[in-house]
């Protein structure tokens, strides 16, 4: 095995460790901003390579939350440079890398709604709905107000309630 200088062994086993914690939990992230399977593994990839580089940093800290807001900004910076999405089935024997959402029935319609949101919009409801943040953690990693956080939430929750039919199936009005 040849080590990187400044790199050990340890850095690289700490490393590895988080990575086989938490790769799931980004790729969901990553999945959710993206609306693609594959380009989620990618951008959990690219962003897991520059984490490792500055792992000696990282690792200090928070180093999920500071990792998922990496996966953020890396998602934001290729939406400015393509300025345009198109959201893609994910293929079968991939599927949705969540269970809670295989079991909704309009997985398509999941997408087109989402895909209707802001970026903004689609990373607080990502972090809070499928990563369980609270609004002040959601703040800290986003790098915005709470109050912001609360409005981006309610304004994207209004829109997926408008324009998604499969949000009030199943309940009487």
């Amino acid at each position: 095995m040849r080590i990187e200088p400044g790199r050990s062994a340890e850095t690289d086993r700490e490393f590895t460790e988080f990575y086989l914690a938490h790769a799931p939990g980004l790729l969901r992230t990553a999945w959710l901003l993206t609306g693609d399977a594959v380009r989620a593994e990618e951008l959990v990839q690219a962003v897991c390579v520059r984490a490792y580089s500055r792992w000696s940093h990282i690792r200090r800290g928070d180093a999920l939350a500071y990792v998922r807001r990496m996966l953020v900004n890396a998602r934001i910076d290729g939406w400015r440079a393509n300025r345009r999405e198109h959201l893609v089935p994910a293929p079968p024997e991939r599927g949705v890398p969540d269970a809670a959402l295989t079991s909704v029935d309009h997985r398509d319609e999941l997408r087109r709604a989402l895909l209707d949101l802001s970026p903004r919009q689609r990373q607080v409801i990502a972090l809070r709905y499928f990563h369980g943040l609270s609004n002040e953690e959601i703040a800290r990693d986003l790098a915005i107000s709470t109050g912001t956080v609360k409005s981006t939430l309610s304004r994207g929750l209004a829109q997926l309630r408008s324009t998604a039919p499969f949000t009030t199936a199943g309940r009487e009005r």
